[in-house]
């Protein structure tokens, strides 16, 4: 079992107030990311009983408790439930979507890219928005009304190596800023908690590069 399936017990059987964000219980959507024993991560992917590195299950029954808090340094609304609304508002700052100069030609059906152009985005559209590896990192903590955090930059820099897109040199000119960007310290702790195994401190690296380059 799961930490979100003893979570969803708890609310059933024993306390009806607790509250907790969970809609897809497959490690899709990222609702439910909290920190469990000192961990962000995913309450619907993260076992009641941990396993050892053969894939063996630890029993658990020695009495141990399994603390579950928040994601760290955001304000909480109400039990597991912290204020997304700054971090949404920083994803939207960086205007996550396809942008061209021309728009579409008549008769045209969608932007085509190569295989080995689409295969640039491997490894960043996977990212679910979760926040475990922006509210793991101590540049985060400590500056997140101006630091955009490593899920967002890293979503930033899927669309500055999106082939179809034709304003790489206006987002990378937005990012270039001492706070935005340059808060990042490669601590790298966003890599070690991502549930999804994608590496934002790579994506932050290849941004500070083409900047440099520029």
């Amino acid at each position: 079992p799961m930490v979100l399936d003893a979570l969803i017990k708890i609310k059933s059987e024993q306390d009806p107030t607790l509250t907790f964000r969970r809609s897809c219980r497959e490690g899709i959507c990222g609702s439910c990311a909290m920190n469990i024993n000192g961990r962000n991560t995913l309450a619907c992917l993260c076992y009641i009983d941990p396993k050892d590195e053969d894939g063996n299950t630890k029993s658990n029954s020695g009495g141990d408790v399994m603390k579950i808090y928040p994601l760290p340094h955001m304000y909480v609304i109400k039990d597991l439930v912290p204020d997304m609304g700054n971090f949404y508002e920083q994803y939207r700052s960086i205007e996550p979507w396809l942008q061209t100069k021309e728009g579409k030609m008549e008769g045209q059906a969608e932007f085509l890219q190569t295989r080995e152009d689409r295969a640039k985005l491997d490894g960043m559209y996977e990212c679910i928005l979760c926040a475990c590896c922006s509210t793991a990192c101590p540049s985060y903590w400590w500056n997140a009304d101006k630091y955009l955090g490593p899920a967002v930059l890293m979503q930033a820099y899927r669309w500055i190596e999106d082939s179809r897109d034709e304003f790489q040199d206006k987002r990378l000119a937005e990012l270039d800023d001492a706070f935005k960007l340059y808060r990042c310290h490669t601590i790298m702790n966003c890599t070690k908690v991502c549930p999804k195994h994608l590496n934002p401190g790579k994506a932050i690296a290849h941004i500070k590069k083409k900047l440099a380059e520029k």
